[in-house]
């Protein structure tokens, strides 16, 4: 039943019709099955046009509107194919009229045959023109995309004071031109392929093919034909579906709005991964030292940039510990703490109702709800909200006793070491929760445990056969001097093991005094 006279679109069984098969001769057919299988698509245009010194040479455009350039298909379609003079015997061979047209009147560069009728409902949902002539079985498709893309802009989430600042926005063709412009080498190879059943969403594999390695090109390319998904819509579904250790809460594969950073790592031979809709390219394999990186860390002088690095990671490490050691010298080991301190700690706590472990919980999800907070609101008022409502919130329950001033300080210490990190924020949530609640079971030994099973965890990781932890405690000076610390250029002449094996040796600056 409807109401109010409405139909049910629903309820009424779709047209059956084989994609596969071939088209037919007569145009009127083959726009009759356009309007069966586009039923109720407003979206889609056919215009029929008769050229203009030969009636019965009669054509047709298929497109969807708002994909196309109409100038360039009303000038490099339609006016030619409508004034040319066609010979009297052409229209008695379609097939050599068509490549007629094809070669010699429409102007358009990108133009391709199709017999399929799947062949050609895959162009036009793509933003492709159709082109048909009466009297011949098969078509034109022709390439006149054009559609409201963003500007190419900073990224927002990879914000730097010094290099490029361009960033990918959510055109696949302009994407991949960023990455053109920055290496004008044909060495450089893109690979593309559709994923999604329903979407047909186009994917691109970039790399280097003198440098990346074959077994993990062809691990990738098995893993995305496995892929079995309705649609795609931005990489972060794909690094899901490919990745190694589905169950790690740390990423195994890297992710990047910036250019120069997928060039940079398709030269140290990785593999880029990118989509049409999405501003984030995947780059693999990833390891645990990439967390730590930033793209400005090779534009600035490697001593600051290292300092930078080590910044981070004590920031990582103090992140996940600061509650724990907390938790675990108040609550068990009071003999490790100054005197004087523990009179303070024990003073501010006198009149708190709740058990430490308590305090922490709920503070530490307090901040986790403001930087959620502050992160979707508007961002004219989005990092007010987040630093005023810390601050009216952290004195008004201290002033309510609802927790200690200590454990305010402490929240703040590890809110902030977080924000050093945006890759680990998920992980390092995950993290100082289980180290939380293993000091709170056995005291320092708790934490302690907790992180030998934290590094246990990262050293058993692999990302597409790559050791996740990949220069950490190796022996060649090489394999470290793009880690914890950032060395000269002219220093870094091997590309990172396993990785680069391919092509170990790179070309870089010998290193030259007083500028000679």
């Amino acid at each position: 039943m409807t109401n109010a006279g409405i139909t049910d679109i629903s309820s009424q069984p779709a047209p059956e019709i084989d994609s596969c098969q071939p088209l037919s001769c007569s145009m009127d057919d083959t726009l009759a099955l356009f309007r069966q299988i586009f039923s109720s698509d407003g979206t889609l245009r056919i215009r029929v046009i008769q050229n203009d010194h030969d009636k019965d040479i009669r054509f047709a455009v298929v497109y969807v509107d708002g994909m196309i350039d109409r100038e360039l298909i009303q000038s490099g379609v339609m006016r030619p194919v409508m004034a040319y003079a066609f010979a009297d015997g052409d229209r008695k061979h379609p097939a050599g009229l068509m490549e007629l047209i094809r070669t010699r009147v429409i102007t358009i560069s990108d133009v391709t045959v199709s017999e399929q009728l799947d062949e050609l409902i895959g162009a036009v949902v793509s933003g492709k023109t159709v082109f048909l002539l009466d009297g011949y079985a098969g078509s034109l498709n022709i390439n006149a995309q054009s559609w409201e893309t963003r500007s190419i802009e900073e990224p927002m989430t990879e914000k730097a004071v010094r290099g490029p600042r361009d960033g990918f926005n959510e055109s696949l063709l302009t994407n991949l031109t960023l990455i053109r412009r920055r290496v004008q080498n044909s060495d450089l190879k893109f690979v593309f392929t559709n994923i999604g059943t329903r979407t047909k969403t186009q994917t691109c594999i970039c790399y280097m093919e003198s440098l990346a390695s074959p077994d993990i090109l062809k691990e990738l390319q098995d893993r995305l034909a496995r892929v079995e998904i309705d649609h795609l819509l931005d990489t972060g579904y794909l690094a899901e579906l490919i990745r190694d250790e589905p169950y790690s809460p740390f990423e195994m594969i890297g992710s990047t709005e910036r250019p120069d950073s997928v060039v940079g790592k398709i030269m140290e031979g990785r593999i880029a991964v990118l989509i049409n809709g999405s501003p984030f390219a995947l780059t693999l394999p990833y390891v645990f030292a990439e967390n730590f990186q930033a793209s400005e860390d090779y534009y600035i002088n490697y001593y600051f940039a290292t300092f930078n690095r080590l910044l981070r990671i004590l920031g990582a490490l103090l992140s996940i510990s600061i509650p724990s050691v907390y938790l675990a010298l108040v609550t068990y080991s009071q003999e490790m703490v100054p005197t004087l301190l523990l009179l303070s700690i024990a003073t501010a706590r006198m009149s708190v109702p709740f058990p430490t472990v308590v305090e922490a919980v709920l503070m530490l999800t307090i901040f986790e709800i403001l930087r959620e907070a502050g992160a979707r609101i508007p961002n004219s008022i989005g990092q007010a909200v987040s630093i005023v409502g810390a601050l009216v919130l952290g004195q008004a329950a201290v002033d309510a006793r609802i927790v200690s001033a200590p454990m305010v300080i402490v929240v703040g210490l590890t809110g902030i070491t977080t924000l050093l990190n945006p890759r680990l924020t998920g992980p390092l949530i995950i993290v100082r929760m289980i180290l939380l609640l293993s000091a709170f079971l056995f005291g320092i030994f708790g934490y302690f445990f907790g992180l030998l099973g934290l590094l246990i965890h990262l050293m058993s990781l692999r990302s597409f056969g790559v050791p996740y932890m990949l220069g950490v405690g190796s022996v060649r000076p090489q394999d470290i001097k793009d880690t914890a610390v950032r060395a000269p250029w002219w220093d870094m002449y091997l590309r990172p093991a396993v990785i680069g094996a391919r092509n170990m040796k790179r070309k870089v600056p010998q290193r030259k005094r007083g500028g000679r």
